[in-house]
């Protein structure tokens, strides 16, 4: 059975090698070397799918929601339960109908047994793109002390709604938390455009500048991603 195996396992790497016209040298590995050379092959030689595949993957479920939609409403209709209710909620948020949205969350909400932190950040989300500042807060609000806080956009949302009701300097202490190197590109911006705005320009400048080295520092792959992040953060840098 084992030769067998590696038999078919060279005859895969062989072909793939000829149609892909890769270095004949591999022939020798993939020959003398039969487990070993075979498996380096399809390591370093066998393209796995890039993120800009996954990326491309996501933008196609994106641009078609209706059915997803149709699905999860089916789901609902057939069983009124929390996760059928959340579901749908979920992808009413991710086709931008956050009204929809805001209503199956908060129905999911009325269930006092279920462990809502998520369904609540969602719902904070869904509340922020309408601009609705005041119900940002206040359901954000007692959330601070839950293990996943920190880790969430909540903070994020939180601070900018704070923001826009002229609480800075709470909205300044929430912003710190997602002030961490290599993520949060977009959020740490408009963190550093809150800086600039209340006069705090050198908070603003360590923050940019933080920003700039990472980007410099990203793959090809987020540099495109991130085009317009990195445009912004040097044309900011520049207005310093």
């Amino acid at each position: 059975m084992y030769f067998y195996f590696i038999i078919a396992f060279q005859a895969f790497c062989i072909y793939h090698l000829f149609k892909n016209r890769k270095s004949f040298y591999w022939i020798f590995a993939i020959i003398f070397l039969p487990l070993v050379g075979c498996v380096a092959y399809l390591v370093t030689q066998v393209p796995k799918k890039n993120d800009s595949e996954k990326i491309q993957e996501n933008i196609k479920k994106r641009i078609n929601p209706s059915n997803k939609l149709k699905a999860m409403q089916q789901k609902l209709d057939f069983a009124d339960t929390y996760l059928h209710r959340v579901n749908l909620a979920d992808a009413y948020l991710e086709a931008n109908d956050y009204t929809a949205a805001i209503e199956h969350y908060n129905i999911a909400l009325e269930d006092k047994t279920q462990n809502d932190f998520f369904v609540k950040e969602h719902l904070i989300k869904s509340y922020y793109n309408i601009k609705d500042y005041d119900q940002v807060i206040e359901h954000s609000d007692g959330l601070e002390s839950h293990n996943e806080f920190e880790k969430s956009e909540v903070p994020f949302l939180y601070g900018m709604a704070l923001a826009e009701k002229g609480r800075t300097e709470e909205a300044e202490a929430l912003l710190r938390m997602i002030d961490r190197p290599y993520s949060n590109y977009n959020e740490r911006v408009a963190f550093a455009k809150l800086m600039l705005s209340i006069d705090k320009t050198s908070d603003a400048k360590e923050i940019l500048e933080e920003l700039s080295i990472e980007m410099q520092n990203m793959t090809s792959t987020n540099q495109r991603i991130y085009k317009e992040t990195i445009l912004e953060v040097e044309k900011l840098k520049k207005s310093l």
